[in-house]
C-alpha cells in the first residue's frame, strides 16, 4: 500500500537546514497496524504529513496505492485525501456550529453522494461508535471521548483503505485512550490499514509493528 524510497525532507531554521527526514525507506503493507515513536523533533509527524499527502519530500519516491505521489497536481493530492484516506488527529478537529452528525458528513459533502445517504452513513457509523444517542450534539456538548469517537467516524465515512492518527489519544484519559485503541483493534482485524503516531509506551503496544525514529531516521522496524 505504501512505499517510500530515500524520503527526505529539509526546513530551513536560522542559519541552518534541519533533516526533518533523511533517507527513509519504508514499506507498509495492506492490513498492516503501525505505531511510530520516536523523541520530539525524531520526524514523526513529517513523515504523517508527507504519507497522508499534507505536505512534499524534498528528495526520494513515495508511492501509495501504485500511485507516484510527488507526479500528481493539486487536484489528484486532493482527491487522495479524501478518497482514500482518513485522518485522526489529537485535538478532533470538529467544527463547533455542526452537530456530531453534520460533522461526520462533511467528507461526503465533496462527492457525490446523496444528502440523505449521507446522513444515513454518518447515522449508522456514529451508531456503530455508541453514539446513537449523541448524534445532534454540538462538540461543547461531548465529552473528549465522544468529541474523538466523532472524529473517527467522519475520518472513516468515505470508507478509505488507509487510517492515519497522529497522538490520536493524547487529549484523552487512560479510560477512554483505551475505549479508542479497542476501536483501533477492531477495525483493522476489520481490514482497515493503520498507521499512528504516538509517544505512549501502552498505547503502541496495540498495533502489530513499532518503527522508532530518531534525528529523522528509521532507528529500529520491528514486530510488536
Amino acid at each position: 500500500m505504501i512505499r517510500t524510497d530515500n524520503l527526505c525532507r529539509r526546513f530551513h531554521v536560522g542559519d541552518s537546514w534541519v533533516h526533518a527526514l533523511d533517507s527513509v525507506d519504508l514499506a507498509i503493507d495492506e492490513g498492516d497496524f503501525v505505531a511510530v515513536m520516536g523523541p520530539s523533533g525524531s520526524g514523526k509527524s513529517t513523515l504523517m504529513n508527507i504519507l497522508g499527502c499534507l505536505d512534499t519530500p524534498d528528495d526520494g519516491r513515495y508511492r501509495l496505492l501504485e500511485q507516484e505521489v510527488e507526479l500528481l497536481d493539486d487536484a489528484e493530492l486532493s482527491r487522495i485525501r479524501n478518497v482514500h484516506i482518513g485522518f485522526v488527529f489529537q485535538s478532533f478537529h470538529l467544527l463547533p456550529r455542526l452537530t456530531a452528525v453534520e460533522n461526520v458528513m462533511l467528507p461526503l459533502r465533496y462527492s457525490n453522494t446523496d444528502l440523505l445517504q449521507a446522513r444515513q452513513h454518518a447515522e449508522h457509523l456514529l451508531t456503530r461508535l455508541g453514539l446513537d444517542d449523541r448524534l445532534h450534539h454540538k462538540p461543547n456538548q461531548l465529552s473528549g471521548g465522544q468529541r474523538q469517537r466523532v472524529a473517527i467516524a467522519r475520518s472513516l465515512v468515505n470508507q478509505p483503505p488507509l487510517l492515519l492518527a497522529d497522538e490520536p489519544t493524547g487529549n484523552l484519559d487512560s479510560k477512554t485512550s483505551d475505549e479508542i485503541m479497542e476501536l483501533f483493534t477492531e477495525l483493522n482485524r476489520g481490514g482497515q490499514t493503520i498507521l499512528m503516531v504516538t509517544h505512549e509506551d501502552e498505547i503502541a503496544t496495540y498495533a502489530r509493528r513499532l518503527i522508532r525514529m530518531r534525528d529523522g531516521k528509521i532507528e529500529d522496524d520491528s514486530l510488536n
